[in-house]
């Protein structure tokens, strides 16, 4: 091989072995370990090799020597320091002036990089599927139940994009996380942002601020979104000077899965509210049944006289605390 060509194959990581029709090496070039370990003078795979992979190597090159024809294989190696590392080897018959074969030429490429990106690549787009199919089941349900409980086309279209809106809010949040989830607190503020113009005023918040898991961040989001939506019209966000209480807290109890998180929401509202009647509708169905339920937790809707309280506990597997 000339000198430039020397060059490129070591810049470009490739590895050149050549063998006579006795398999004995009469040069290599940029043979790396394993690989300088594991192929012997002798010409026979070592023992660094698994006896299988071996083998593999052994009949690739004896099947070249015998057809002339050129062969390729993959190899796995197991590494203790990086794991499995994966290697693309072709092998080629060498040709004398009047085409009796010589030897074997032997090229050798590391693509573990790549192999590592097509696992990673194949790991997201799994994930990206199943949470597809989760976020398609909730917007199914969300389309159900809002239409059970719309008097109108008009009215049905109304609520169910904002709720999608609010879906979608969540899911934001989600994915600029890397599909970590979502700040309860940040998830908050999202979602009453979008009917009122001065969170900073309007939202009260205390205790902690657990980082809730997507689907929680979802779930959590659309119980906002409906409190949000009922508080605009009859309760705290109706008023320039109303206040919406926002508590998240350990409340002591314990759940086979660990400590239970209490997301409170507590407000004034004008008794003619749309949740104070009793015919259920979605926005009550979704805070007492839909997200608990999600969330394998429990929840509690409480209209007084003046008064809105909310409570949603929830076990440790849907969040985190710092």
């Amino acid at each position: 091989m000339n000198t430039a060509l020397l060059h490129a194959s070591r810049n470009a990581g490739i590895a050149v072995l050549y063998q006579d029709r006795q398999l004995r090496t009469v040069w290599s070039h940029n043979l790396q370990p394993p690989w300088s370990e594991a192929l012997q003078e002798d010409g026979e795979a070592g023992n660094l090799l698994p006896a299988q992979q071996a083998d593999r190597l052994d009949a690739a090159k004896k099947n070249v020597l015998a057809t002339g024809n050129p062969d390729g294989l993959e190899i796995s190696l197991a590494d203790s320091d990086s794991g499995m590392r994966w290697f693309e080897i072709w092998v080629d018959a060498d040709r004398g002036p009047r085409g009796r074969i010589k030897g074997v030429v032997i090229t050798v490429v590391e693509v573990t990089d790549q192999k590592r990106r097509e696992q990673t690549l194949k790991a997201l787009l799994r994930e990206v599927s199943h949470r597809s199919k989760n976020l398609l089941a909730i917007i199914q349900s969300i389309a159900s139940q809002t239409g059970r409980y719309s008097g109108s086309i008009d009215g049905f279209l109304v609520r169910f994009r904002g709720r999608l809106q609010s879906i979608s809010a969540s899911q934001d949040l989600v994915t600029s996380s890397n599909w970590r989830g979502a700040r309860f607190r940040e998830l908050a503020i999202g979602q009453i942002g979008r009917y009122s113009d001065d969170t900073a005023r309007a939202i009260s918040f205390s205790g902690s601020d657990p980082y809730l898991n997507p689907n929680a961040a979802l779930h959590v989001g659309l119980a906002i979104h409906e409190l949000a939506v009922n508080s605009v019209s009859y309760g705290a966000l109706s008023r320039s000077n109303g206040i919406v209480e926002i508590t998240a807290d350990i409340d002591g109890s314990e759940h086979e899965d660990g400590p239970i998180m209490m997301l409170q929401w507590t407000e004034a509202i004008d008794t003619t509210g749309d949740l104070q009647t009793r015919q259920k509708r979605f926005g009550s169905i979704a805070l007492e049944r839909v997200v608990p339920t999600a969330l394998g937790g429990s929840a509690e809707l409480e209209i007084g006289p003046d008064q809105l309280r909310y409570r949603l506990a929830m076990p440790s597997a849907n969040y985190e605390l710092d």
